[in-house]
């Protein structure tokens, strides 16, 4: 399994609108955080008549033995207010050598607390019928178990610090391979159908051909997603187009990067990287050719 890869795709996914052109806190469309996977205390849940969820699920398909081993790992970034602007701290939750055969008993939970959220991540497995021998529906269910009063009070803004935002999963098999919901064999498509996903989509990540590894955004992604090999790092701007959007950071006023400096970590080394971005690599941003495919002459 291509690890950075997989690093790299799930790091667009933690920080998919985390902050927008022109990077900006002061900017209208930064004020409203975290579109994407975000679970709020189920309290809060609750009051929204179902329009926010306390709960993300992921349920997959694996084809193995009792003797294959799964971690996972949950991934979420937590707001943390300041004076003027919500930052973000990454977080990050594991639970490794999980065997299939251990978890057909009982499932295996990790529970966590950063100061204030606390949750938990849950791995269960059951064998699939009518599929011969060695296929498992596994799941990993992640839950906001923050207590909060009065919820009634809280604005979206307000709950955020409360909340798993930008929330995800990757799933990783050893002697054993991910079956793609997407485009399942013949014989699996049954039970890939009745996989239950709830906020999430799992795809298979990795190099293309891969099953080792699957994951699973609140974003809808295809198989094997991957980020152009020309970005020379994340812009956190959904559907990106990188040349655009170093153009415009280099238009930049002095004072819109003073601003921009004091957004956090993440601002500042979009502003530092696309200042010292060599000439030749802003080229390569102009356009690419990925492949020649003939063409048929018409009659």
């Amino acid at each position: 399994m291509n690890s950075s890869l997989v690093e790299r795709i799930a790091n667009a996914v933690l920080y998919e609108g985390y902050i927008l052109y022109p990077y900006r806190p002061s900017s209208v469309k930064n004020q409203r955080r975290f579109n994407f996977g975000v679970l709020v205390p189920p309290a809060y849940s609750a009051v929204q008549s179902g329009t926010e969820t306390a709960i993300m699920r992921t349920e997959c398909l694996v084809r193995g033995g009792r003797e294959t081993n799964l971690d996972v790992r949950l991934r979420f970034l937590q707001v943390i207010e300041s004076d003027t602007w919500q930052e973000a701290v990454e977080r990050d939750v594991r639970l490794t050598d999980c065997l299939v055969g251990d978890l057909l008993a009982e499932p295996r939970r990790a529970d966590f607390r950063f100061s204030t959220v606390q949750g938990s991540l849950e791995l269960t497995a059951k064998s699939v019928a009518g599929c011969g021998s060695g296929l498992f529906l596994v799941a990993a269910e992640v839950t906001n178990w923050t207590p909060l009063e009065h919820p009634e009070r809280f604005s979206r803004d307000a709950v955020l610090p409360h909340s798993l935002a930008a929330a995800h999963t990757i799933l990783a098999a050893r002697e054993g391979e991910f079956i793609s919901l997407l485009d399942p064999p013949e014989s699996f498509r049954t039970a890939a159908a009745n996989c239950h996903n709830v906020g999430t989509w799992p795809v298979l990540v990795g190099e293309n051909g891969e099953r080792g590894a699957m994951l699973s955004s609140p974003i809808i992604l295809y198989d094997y997603p991957q980020v152009a090999a020309e970005s020379p790092g994340d812009l956190f701007d959904a559907t990106e187009i990188d040349e655009i959007l170093t153009l415009r950071i280099l238009t930049l006023t002095e004072e819109e990067k003073r601003e921009m400096r004091g957004a956090g970590e993440q601002t500042r080394r979009i502003l530092a990287r696309t200042e010292t971005l060599p000439e030749e690599q802003l080229m390569k941003l102009h356009g690419a050719l990925r492949g020649l495919r003939p063409v048929r002459e018409s009659e």
